[in-house]
């Protein structure tokens, strides 16, 4: 079996692929890639099924040993990548041959790069996904992120290859947001107009504290609803927009925790979620409402996008 030696980790890599779906009752979170386009899109440039595990390298990536060759896709972010000192392209497929080492610095873009390996990275599966889930440590290689010589074993591709490409008008219109759609939360008829409109109008900064469980956001307080806004712990959905005391929103993400008791003013719609996931700390970011049926139609067109 064909293998890739961790040369060096970069910041913050772990194994995903497209999480684990309908553990919430559990109390598990689905995890997965924080820019599931980037991964499928990535999965489908070198010849894997969409969901295959890749590796997901955050704000810095690492160096990696490939002895056997492989053939790679670099999605999402551009994090200057090298093979030997000669310039890796993003978005395509490459060829690397046995020995070589690919290696990767720090983002001159968005938050995260994936790593996409004909075959996929084969790690034993934890309820049936090898998405790795840092806050209870499991999935992926041990339930934690990479570290200084750590060898992966990469899966036995069993299609023929062909060598497939993405538009630059695909490119483009698959680009992450800075002003991120959103449909109204469950308690938005909680806060006044003047909250709403303050939420709408408002610039938020990505704090420093952000993680995959949730993106905090610093901005203009939004005022919580009378009463305090206290209400019933409830279930939680990936992209909703909570309002705890103090006023600042949090983005709960990929690890999210998925009850919640604070009231959720609005929530990303699914074709943005893969901005939420491109998004460094200190980025400046808005959010735009639209109906359900611009969301669908959003979404529709991401999918055709990525299976054109």
């Amino acid at each position: 079996m064909s293998v890739i030696h961790v040369e060096a980790p970069g910041l913050f890599t772990t194994v995903q692929d497209l999480g684990r779906e309908g553990f919430g009752p559990m109390g598990v979170s689905p995890s997965g890639a924080a820019d599931s386009v980037s991964l499928r899109v990535g999965n489908r440039l070198v010849g894997n099924d969409e969901g295959a595990a890749a590796l997901e390298m955050t704000l810095l990536g690492g160096s990696f040993l490939f002895p056997q060759g492989a053939i790679v896709a670099l999605t999402g972010s551009d994090f200057g990548a090298t093979v030997d000192g000669s310039t890796v392209e993003c978005w395509k497929p490459v060829e690397i041959s046995g020995g070589q080492i690919l290696t990767l610095g720090p983002t001159r873009s968005g938050a995260r790069c994936y790593l996409c390996v004909r075959g996929g990275i084969a790690v034993k599966l934890f309820l049936g996904s090898a998405s790795t889930h840092i806050l209870s440590g499991l999935g992926g290689l041990d339930g934690r992120s990479l570290r200084k010589g750590d060898v992966l074993n990469i899966g036995i591709a069993e299609t023929f290859f062909r060598a497939a490409t993405l538009s630059a008008k695909a490119l483009e219109r698959l680009a992450p947001r800075k002003t991120l759609r959103v449909t109204p939360g469950p308690q938005s008829d909680w806060f006044p107009e003047s909250s709403q409109r303050r939420f709408y109008a408002g610039t938020y900064l990505v704090s420093e504290e952000s993680n995959r469980m949730g993106l905090r956001l610093e901005g203009d307080p939004i005022p919580t609803p009378s009463g305090g806004g206290e209400m019933t712990t409830e279930g939680a959905s990936l992209g909703a927009i909570q309002i705890p005391e103090g006023g600042q929103p949090i983005v709960l993400f990929v690890e999210q925790q998925t009850t919640g008791g604070y009231p959720k003013i609005a929530n990303v719609i699914s074709a943005d979620l893969a901005s939420v996931g491109q998004l460094r700390p200190r980025d400046e970011i808005r959010f735009e409402k639209v109906c359900w049926e611009m969301a669908r139609s959003l979404l529709r067109e991401i999918e055709e996008l990525i299976s054109g």
